[in-house]
């Protein structure tokens, strides 16, 4: 995937040309609705004045407390604090999050994280709504839904948000994904940014170049 300089830099994600700085632990929540029925993930908009991915719509998450004890325990707090916090959803168990995925900021990148996303049901019920201070707006979408939205220009995508939503667009209902990521073995994923010129490149492990 290419993007360019310029936008690489507005959306916080300044490349670093230096030392690889130490990313910080953080959760991430993709809530799920539809059942056996059909798949629907909420997404947050941040806050077009943020430094960090201004306006872009993503999932509810943040930093682990660094405080927090050791182990998966402090990933499933913070994921369902952040939920509770950007989204005004509460009543998620933290022990029923699902693993789904752990992805890590680029080296190349100088704000990083290693963050580890988690799937749960909505609970009964729940009506999302943003915090109006992180978050702006909150809404549900299908995968292939949001995908379209960002390629008409209506809403803004992260390249993270982006391969996370072309996977869970391969599944036809929220159970039917469930069932898969139970039990499922995680594999960290640290892409690369290669810049050349104005244009930098984002590659996952296996793409062309990135072991280069």
């Amino acid at each position: 995937m290419e993007v360019g300089r310029d936008d690489l830099d507005r959306s916080g994600e300044e490349y670093n040309p230096g030392p690889a700085t130490t990313p910080r632990q953080a959760a991430s929540v993709i809530l799920l609705r539809g059942g056996g029925d059909g798949l629907e993930i909420l997404l947050v908009k941040r806050n077009p004045a943020a430094r960090f991915m201004a306006g872009a719509w993503v999932f509810p998450g943040g930093a682990v407390d660094a405080d927090d004890e050791a182990g998966d325990a402090p990933h499933r707090a913070a994921a369902v604090r952040e939920l509770a916090e950007e989204a005004a959803v509460a009543g998620v168990d933290p022990d029923e999050l699902v693993p789904f995925s752990r992805w890590i900021t680029p080296r190349e990148v100088r704000i990083r994280f290693d963050t580890r996303f988690f799937l749960t049901p909505a609970p009964d019920g729940v009506e999302p709504a943003p915090d109006g201070a992180e978050t702006v707006d909150a809404r549900w979408f299908t995968p292939q839904g949001a995908l379209e939205a960002h390629a008409e220009g209506e809403i803004l995508l992260v390249f993270p948000t982006i391969k996370h939503l072309e996977q869970l667009g391969s599944f036809a209902t929220a159970d039917a994904l469930l069932d898969y990521a139970r039990g499922r073995e995680v594999v960290p994923v640290q892409p690369r940014v290669v810049v050349s010129g104005e244009t930098a490149r984002i590659l996952l492990p296996g793409e062309p170049g990135y072991d280069a």
